[in-house]
């Protein structure tokens, strides 16, 4: 008697989950005298793999060992604690890279495949939808506090070990790292989109990334009817707090403006700003565009390195 087809979601799980399986490493890591284990993915054709910086901490190396059984060391070309990124580069042979997709291409309900290694059980399949999008996730290195944007939320089932590991498309790109088992029934992915894209290229040449620093905390908000007509624009954000002697204070940005552009780019979300905060804005006349009571203001601030001390 033959078998019965597959459905149609079960074939495209299936799909992902062949394809993709053999491009996810688990990783052990000795961190501290313990060791430590996560998932990672193959994303170049010499050996360069994407997990989570929380993964590796403050190791240098390690050993990653794939779905066919095979085992090679690794070693860590940078992290980045403040996107929970990391990348690290195999020393033997790997599997074909996975593809990387675009996040910003999701919408809410869409089918999502996670693959990783949790609980050390090496090749684990699950599959969800898309519950949110635009999540914020709050990020430490030292005393700097970032928050991850944009964020994706799934119900795809992530436990620890899952974290580094690949949450892909129908198609099999992968769109997101899982970082973080928030709840139950709740799991949470780094985003891949030009900002990340951006982060990874730092780390493989650089090692890390170098970050500018404004002092804003700013929460999204809607412009004015009246502007919005005139301009178009219907998202900014609202400053809630400015650090104090940081360049937004010294450039006389206050609490409740609503900062409407960086760089006479429209700021509609925190990602919006915090594109531009790498390290060409570092000691660069930034121009910046706040709506003050009613009125159109614009600053010039000079963004200074993010060392660790500030936010």
């Amino acid at each position: 008697m033959s078998a019965e087809p597959l459905d149609t979601y079960s074939q495209v799980v299936s799909s992902v989950a062949r394809d993709l399986t053999p491009r996810v490493a688990s990783l052990r890591v000795r961190r501290h005298g313990r060791e430590g284990s996560g998932s990672a993915v193959v994303f170049t054709d010499d050996g360069f793999l994407l997990t989570n910086a929380h993964v590796v901490g403050t190791a240098r190396e390690g050993v990653a060992a794939f779905a066919d059984g095979a085992e090679t060391s690794f070693t860590v070309v940078g992290a980045d604690p403040l996107s929970d990124l990391a990348v690290v580069r195999a020393n033997g042979a790997t599997p074909p890279p996975a593809t990387l997709g675009d996040s910003a291409e999701l919408v809410v309900g869409q089918l999502v495949v996670a693959v990783g290694n949790p609980l050390g059980l090496a090749g684990s399949v699950t599959a969800g939808v898309i519950s949110a999008l635009g999540r914020s996730l709050p990020a430490r290195d030292g005393a700097a506090t970032r928050l991850i944007e944009d964020v994706i939320q799934t119900d795809a089932a992530l436990n620890p070990g899952n974290s580094g590991g690949a949450l892909a498309d129908a198609a099999g790109r992968v769109v997101g790292i899982n970082t973080a088992v928030a709840g139950v029934g709740l799991g949470l992915a780094v985003p891949i989109n030009d900002t990340t894209q951006r982060i990874i290229g730092t780390l493989m040449r650089d090692g890390r990334v170098r970050r500018a620093y404004l002092g804003l905390v700013t929460t999204p908000a809607p412009v004015p009817e009246a502007l919005r007509d005139r301009t178009g624009v219907r998202r900014a954000l609202r400053v809630v707090e400015v650090a104090h002697g940081s360049p937004a204070a010294r450039a006389g940005l206050r609490g409740g403006d609503l900062l409407l552009s960086a760089a006479g780019q429209p700021t509609v979300d925190a990602r919006s700003l915090q594109r531009l905060m790498f390290s060409a804005a570092i000691g660069r006349p930034l121009q910046l565009t706040v709506l003050r009571n009613g009125a159109m203001v614009d600053v010039i601030a000079e963004p200074v390195e993010l060392t660790g001390v500030g936010g």
